[in-house]
């Protein structure tokens, strides 16, 4: 006898309720099998989004550290303008009495020669 022979006669003969056993065991296997890879996706998932978290705090701790030094350099800028600021200040004392200085000396200049004269 040849195999499909023996096989088909191995199928006629089981019982109805055999076969329909079969079949629902089947489809169970293929359930488990389906909820194994859906575990296994979920799992994989969630190492993934775990590993995104990670990477966003890693960049929200250098965004802030960023922030503090931006903040840091504003107030920096903020006191060197002001120190500028100062300083053109003083230096337009400076030339207001460096000018008065000038005067001053040239109307000595002038007195000595109408002196001299």
């Amino acid at each position: 006898m040849n195999k499909q022979a023996q096989t088909g006669n191995a199928q006629n003969q089981l019982t109805p309720p055999n076969r329909g056993s079969l079949a629902v065991e089947a489809r169970i296997s293929r359930l488990e099998s389906i909820v194994g890879q859906i575990g296994e996706a979920v799992l994989m998932t969630t190492e993934t989004i775990e590993r995104l978290a990670e990477r966003i705090d890693t960049l929200a701790v250098q965004v802030q550290d960023q922030g503090h030094q931006v903040q840091q350099q504003g107030y920096q800028i903020f006191a060197l303008s002001d120190t500028v600021q100062t300083l053109a200040e003083a230096q337009s004392g400076s030339i207001k009495e460096l000018e008065q200085l000038t005067k001053t000396l040239q109307d000595l200049a002038t007195a000595i020669e109408a002196a001299n004269h």
